[in-house]
């Protein structure tokens, strides 16, 4: 979740996007909350519309599905929303991770005047509107080229990479895989697990999955096998090495057994001809 950001530059920035494009752009969290938008005020088509409980309902699930579907792909996400508007989504990860998405729309993007109206006031017959009242504010739209569209979007993306880029947005999750790091490097020589570190963190498994791979390139539990490993390799070259049922209990191998065969694996021979060849 987004901890803290400089909220002047963010408004700043998305000034300048509606002032170069005449779209309104909002920010959400990771977990779908409005951070910021502007220009704050709704587009007049929008607020009409949402003053229906179900359409307001219905637009945020469209949100909600948006965000995650341009997560999933990670990708600008262009889409007509349920009251046949045209919108788009675009996220900013962190990694794998994301933490934030930037929104735009209420746009009308038809051939023609007549066949948007169409469209848009069938797909807002369930919300028991005054029509003539919608009409109006459908007329008042510009329409938008696709292309143009398209365009936004791809500036959108730019937008959400100069965000992790500049680091305007200061996350507790950025911050999660330095802490996971510093934990893990303590006590790797502990009985250590997914399960004990996702308690001591709160988070989930496939977090701490997505984490691990970042950041390490393999998961938890190699990670940890590879420190003791590491550990093992200074101990067996020190001066005066202790016996190699010592050096296993003190690198967090309760079986002996099971220390020989991850050693012979990682380090390619076993700890007893590393140490002499190493000159332990």
């Amino acid at each position: 979740m987004i901890s803290s950001f400089d909220l002047n530059k963010l408004r700043s920035l998305l000034r300048d996007f509606h002032q170069m494009t005449g779209m309104r752009i909002t920010i959400f969290d990771d977990t779908l909350h409005e951070i910021v938008s502007y220009p704050e005020e709704i587009a007049p088509i929008c607020k009409f519309i949402r003053q229906n409980k179900a359409a307001a309902d219905a637009c945020r699930v469209c949100d909600v599905e948006a965000c995650r579907h341009a997560s999933r792909t990670q990708q600008p996400y262009v889409y007509r929303c349920h009251a046949g508007l045209t919108e788009a989504a675009a996220p900013v990860f962190l990694g794998g991770i994301p933490i934030a998405f930037l929104l735009f729309g209420h746009l009308f993007s038809y051939p023609s005047k007549e066949e948007g109206w169409d469209m848009i006031r069938t797909c807002c017959l369930s919300y028991d509107l005054d029509v003539e009242k919608l009409h109006d504010l459908v007329k008042a739209l510009p329409v938008t080229e696709k292309e143009y569209i398209l365009s936004a979007s791809h500036i959108l993306q730019a937008v959400a990479s100069y965000l992790c880029m500049d680091r305007m947005v200061m996350l507790h999750r950025q911050e999660l895989p330095a802490r996971i790091d510093e934990y893990i490097s303590t006590h790797f020589t502990e009985d250590l697990t997914s399960a004990s570190i996702c308690a001591q963190f709160g988070i989930g498994r496939t977090q701490l999955y997505k984490i691990a791979r970042q950041n390490y390139g393999c998961g938890i539990a190699d990670r940890i096998r590879q420190l003791r490993i590491d550990l093992a390799k200074e101990l067996l070259t020190g001066d005066d090495p202790p016996p190699l049922s010592e050096i296993a209990a003190k690198c967090g191998f309760s079986d002996y057994n099971y220390f020989i065969t991850v050693f012979k694996r990682l380090a390619g021979m076993p700890p007893g001809k590393y140490r002499r060849q190493n000159g332990g």
